[in-house]
């Protein structure tokens, strides 16, 4: 039952009027407890404020104004589901004229401009055809072109891709996850040893601020600046050194996700082990496993239309099945392998 409806039950008054049926949750209630980052143990403050004291009204913050405490309490929800919510809710699907509404709504992406692909379908044909195109090509057809693309073809190769990454999770478990710690290894030391560069170079102009500040606060009084010129300063050095204050914890925050991309790496590959046998695609499976896709203009080749369409996985990014005869090739070497191993073990 609803809040309200349980308080009346319990003899507790409440504000808030009963609905017509006692399990009819309001739309925003349910979106106000899917966003609550404190069901995952963390602590967060200075989610709103209020323009004065005066007024009663909260404003929410900026997320990147906020502070949080991670881990202060225990979780109800674990943070994998609570990510995979968050991302179902940040590529909400709306249905397009004829009232459908298509799992892939949100994650396609044009190669060329970036911008995201919209959601249509044609009323020419008996049955209606699905399909994207460039959102930059919808507002100005000179900016792009269209980069249309049918859903049933997304659809199948979403499904193909997905059946061999967990067919190859689950046979080459320890291969797929060493491969991955290796791309991860040499992307993770550039994006460390750039972030921690930046982080560095924010916290020590930081300290160079509060120096100025301290230096043309004492030219002042000597007579070699202004009161106008060095108020002007002040205001100028706080308002960068204000706004280096908030950068820095997004950049630690950065640096630490950067970090723990081998233990999502561990638990993709727990989930992707979960799925046993993948026959048909969900709107659950698509955003678990789908970060976007990026679909390239099409061209002719041999007078027959090809179009490259990219598929980055949540967590491991682009990824492209080894060739069939190589998979045969290092399986038998495995396997010979092994069994050289039982005969000096026998």
């Amino acid at each position: 039952m609803t809040p309200s409806e349980y308080f009346q039950s319990v003899g507790i008054n409440c504000p808030t009027k009963p609905p017509a049926h006692p399990c009819n949750w309001s739309s925003g209630t349910v979106a106000g407890i899917l966003d609550r980052q404190e069901y995952v143990g963390d602590t967060i403050n200075f989610r709103t404020c209020r323009q004065s004291f005066k007024l009663k009204k909260q404003l929410d913050r900026p997320q990147e104004e906020w502070k949080v405490f991670p881990d202060t309490h225990p979780a109800i929800i674990d943070r994998e589901t609570f990510t995979i919510v968050q991302n179902l809710r940040q590529h909400r699907r709306r249905p397009n004229r004829t009232g459908i509404v298509s799992m892939f709504s949100g994650l396609l992406y044009c190669a060329d401009c970036g911008e995201k692909l919209y959601y249509g379908s044609s009323k020419s044909s008996k049955q209606p055809q699905a399909y994207f195109f460039c959102s930059s090509y919808r507002k100005n057809s000179n900016v792009c072109s269209a980069h249309y693309i049918r859903e049933s073809v997304v659809g199948q190769l979403v499904l193909e891709g997905l059946q061999r990454l967990l067919w190859y999770i689950q046979v080459y478990e320890k291969r797929f996850a060493q491969e991955q710690m290796e791309r991860f290894g040499l992307q993770e030391k550039k994006e460390l040893t750039a972030k921690r560069r930046e982080l560095d170079k924010a916290k020590q102009r930081v300290a160079e601020i509060d120096q100025l500040i301290q230096k043309s606060y004492e030219d002042m009084t000597k007579g070699l600046l202004s009161e106008e010129r060095f108020a002007t300063l002040t205001v100028s050095l706080e308002n960068e050194q204000r706004q280096l204050k908030v950068d820095i914890p997004a950049l630690e925050n950065s640096l630490n996700a950067t970090a723990d991309k081998a233990d999502d790496l561990q638990k993709f590959i727990q989930r992707a082990r979960q799925v046993t046998r993948l026959t048909e695609l969900t709107p659950e499976i698509v955003h678990e496993f789908i970060d976007k896709i990026v679909v390239s203009k099409p061209e002719k080749i041999d007078g027959k239309r090809h179009q490259q369409v990219d598929i980055y996985y949540s967590t491991i990014g682009l990824w492209t099945a080894p060739e069939p005869e190589t998979l045969e090739r290092e399986y038998m070497a495995y396997y010979q392998a092994m069994q050289k191993r039982k005969k000096r073990t026998a």
